[in-house]
């Protein structure tokens, strides 16, 4: 028994000291900052009214202290921790912080002579203004033609976190008019088909701190007489297209299901676009109901131009080229991007320039040469614009600044 009670002392004694010899040598030797996280503050969140969170942290040795400051000015400074693992709640009050983008940073030392430290820095923005917003574009009271665009406009007193335009069953993404505008817009893309009457519509607005406005309004839609024509080919058109090319029209519809949903979530275009060859009248307008022997009837949803043969094609628009390829019945062909589901086709090239697929091209830069590649039967430009894969006037678009 008297053995026993030796060892066991022996035991705690030996314990005591290598623990405090590890605790000296930590001391002087730990060179490991202290872990920190931080739960409640979000990195590029927004906050308004108070922000509560807490402060995680450990160290090897012992945590001394935290501080905590905002724009690199103190508002806590050294708050006494003296524990290895730690958990402090933190609150914050927005109302004395400016309106706009800040930085917090959480600064922990240890206890050991190094002095180790660790600084949690996360950026954030303050926004205690109630949302207002109004609609500032009326396109003459909101009249548009058929086959035409409805373009909303509205203006907000400060950036808006998510804004979408909802009419004839489906929604539509809002977007700055330019970089760091306050008005925004959304382009509703009307088909040539949509019945001539008046429509409701209603903008969904949110702020990056869950205030929302909605606006409500109405547009009319206005019905335009379209032409008909009979379009003459030579007989096997398509067919002597398969010598060339084995994709069809269907390959291309697909294919632009496709740029439709990846466009680039950024406004490309400036102002209005260009007609895109030196013309010198149009063949076929928008809208013309069509028959051909091998097509049947058809509705023309594109402008079809002409110019001079193998006259130069340029980009209508600042865009990144998303395909370019050849295809039985729009024969060389190509596809820019212009951003938030605007996207210009140009159909029947000669030939193309030298570009590639995902190429930056500006408005004015070469495409190709104006051709009668594909289902034509004569030299022209098949000019189109697809809005959310819809295929809409592009000569309106010309008009547009």
């Amino acid at each position: 028994m008297v053995h026993q009670i030796r060892y066991l002392v022996l035991g705690l004694l030996l314990c005591t000291v290598g623990y405090f010899s590890y605790r000296t040598y930590l001391y002087y030797f730990n060179t490991v900052a202290p872990d920190v996280t931080v739960v409640g503050v979000q990195d590029n969140a927004y906050y308004a009214g108070q922000i509560k969170g807490v402060v995680k942290g450990s160290s090897p040795y012992k945590v001394a202290n935290l501080s905590i400051l905002l724009d690199d000015k103190v508002v806590q400074e050294n708050i006494p921790i003296h524990k290895k693992k730690f958990e402090y709640p933190i609150s914050l009050d927005t109302q004395d912080i400016i309106d706009g983008k800040h930085s917090i940073t959480f600064a922990v030392t240890d206890s050991s002579k190094n002095q180790n430290k660790t600084c949690l820095q996360k950026s954030l923005g303050i926004d205690n203004q109630s949302l207002q917003a109004t609609i500032v574009s009326h396109d003459q009271d909101h009249k548009v033609l058929q086959g035409r665009c409805l373009r909303v406009q509205f203006q907000t007193n400060k950036p808006t976190a998510s804004a979408t335009v909802q009419t004839l069953h489906s929604k539509y993404n809002c977007f700055p008019k330019s970089p760091n505008s306050l008005v925004y817009e959304a382009i509703v893309p009307l088909d040539c088909e949509q019945a001539a009457q008046e429509y409701p519509f209603s903008i969904d607005i949110k702020d990056y701190v869950g205030n929302s406005v909605l606006l409500e309004d109405k547009f009319q839609v206005v019905g335009v007489p379209f032409k008909k024509k009979i379009l003459h080919v030579q007989n096997n058109k398509l067919k002597s297209e398969l010598e060339f090319t084995s994709l069809q029209e269907r390959d291309l519809e697909q294919a632009l299901e496709k740029i439709s949903q990846n466009s680039v979530k950024q406004k490309l275009w400036t102002g209005a676009f260009d007609v895109p060859l030196l013309m010198t009248g149009t063949s076929t307008e928008f809208g013309v109901i069509r028959t051909s022997q091998e097509r049947g009837r058809t509705v023309h949803r594109a402008v079809d131009l002409v110019a001079e043969p193998r006259a130069v094609v340029w980009a209508a628009q600042n865009g990144i080229v998303v395909l370019k390829d050849r295809y039985t019945h729009s024969g060389n062909t190509v596809v820019l991007d212009h951003g938030h589901g605007v996207v210009s086709m140009y159909f029947h090239l000669h030939d193309f320039a030298d570009i590639e697929v995902g190429q930056k091209v500006k408005k004015g830069n070469p495409l190709g040469r104006m051709g009668m590649t594909g289902f034509a039967n004569g030299h022209h430009l098949h000019w189109e614009i697809r809005v959310n894969n819809l295929a809409v006037d592009p000569m309106q678009w010309t008009q547009l600044s």
